[in-house]
């Protein structure tokens, strides 16, 4: 009897040391603290991204994110705020790209963005993101003038948005098509600072005295480079691009508005935002948390050469005005937005084409 009572207490010994290993294992990995596991997430699936900036400068910050993350991103070009609109009850975009803030302040508005806390939302200043994050701008530009050297002086050029009115400069100057998304975020700003009756006067009258109309400002920097028009109305980075030309490269940037009482430089900025509804919310808010990185800010920057927004972050290039050293108009770049839609209508009744024709 002694043998099996031996063999018992053995095997149930052995039992509960077994158990009371497992049960020890078991609270030391609940005792643990968790794993941050946010940034390790694999992200699946698609991203739909609609984009109205230059897609030189879209695509190799796409390319960034899908390979990084594995997500497959489809990217539509060229898109107008009004298609987001239009496909309000059939939402297929997930994020929208944007050189005009306004634009984006109006999508907001109308109900096509949608706000979330995004982490790292912090490192862009207030006055350049929505309240509730619908879009954050990452890059800010200026309008001025950009001039051939060769065939008029700083001295000589006009030094003022208004002196554009003056028959003076008749056929000596390039523009853009009323369409275009910095051309709005100008004339928008004027109608703050001038009112609607003197900023129409202005359209009409830069039509009128424009020896051409451009379909983009990349077509004005080549033109004025080459010589067939003295200077050209641009965002300033369009300067910094016919610098780095191999010719056609002898030119001056102007910020207009710069004397004592005058408006100071228009600015705008380029930013994203978040669709509501969109197919891949998931990976729509990721991508902004992505993008929001100080890495990824200075890559949205790319080869723009606009200015990154967070004052953390050095322009990528050199010989780079930052726009604290220049006297900018008070225009908050939210109120752009306010303006938007009327502006289109106001550009087309002034006569000048929103599109070439």
């Amino acid at each position: 009897m002694k043998k099996p009572f031996k063999l018992m207490l053995s095997v149930i010994t052995s039992l509960l040391l077994v158990f009371s290993a497992a049960c020890g294992s078991s609270n030391e990995q609940t005792s643990q603290p968790e794993r941050d596991t946010e940034n390790e997430q694999k992200l699946t699936g698609k991203l739909v991204v609609y984009s109205s900036r230059n897609e030189n400068f879209v695509d190799p910050l796409l390319n960034k994110f899908k390979e990084e993350t594995g997500v497959e991103v489809l990217a539509l070009h060229g898109v107008e705020p009004l298609q987001l609109i239009e496909e309000a009850g059939n939402v297929q975009a997930d994020i929208f790209i944007s050189n005009d803030v306004g634009a984006l302040e109006y999508l907001r508005m109308k109900g096509i963005l949608e706000g979330f806390d995004a982490k790292g939302a912090e490192t862009i200043d207030a006055q350049f993101r929505a309240e509730d994050n619908a879009w954050i701008a990452l890059s800010v530009r200026a309008r001025g003038f950009i001039y051939n050297k060769d065939l008029i002086s700083e001295e000589e050029m006009p030094k003022t948005m208004e002196e554009l009115m003056d028959p003076k400069w008749a056929g000596q100057f390039a523009i853009t098509r009323g369409g275009n998304g910095s051309m709005i975020a100008n004339v928008s700003a004027l109608r703050r600072e001038w009112g609607d009756e003197k900023t129409s006067q202005w359209v009409t009258a830069i039509k009128n005295n424009a020896g051409a109309i451009m379909q983009g400002h990349g077509d004005i920097r080549r033109a004025v480079g080459a010589g067939e028009f003295k200077f050209g109305l641009v965002n300033n980075y369009y300067y910094h691009q016919q610098l780095e030309e191999p010719t056609d490269n002898n030119v001056g940037f102007i910020y207009p508005d710069q004397g004592e009482g005058e408006m100071g430089v228009i600015l705008n900025a380029a930013g994203v935002g978040l669709v509501k509804g969109g197919p891949n919310s998931a990976n729509a808010k990721a991508f902004i948390e992505w993008l929001l990185k100080e890495e990824n800010q200075l890559a949205f920057v790319g080869e723009s050469l606009e200015l990154p927004i967070n004052p953390k972050l050095d322009p990528p290039y050199k010989h780079a005005t930052k726009i604290s050293d220049l006297k900018v108009q008070s225009m908050p770049l939210k109120e752009l937005g306010q303006y938007f839609e009327d502006t289109k209508a106001l550009i087309e009744k002034a006569g000048l084409d929103l599109e070439l024709k």
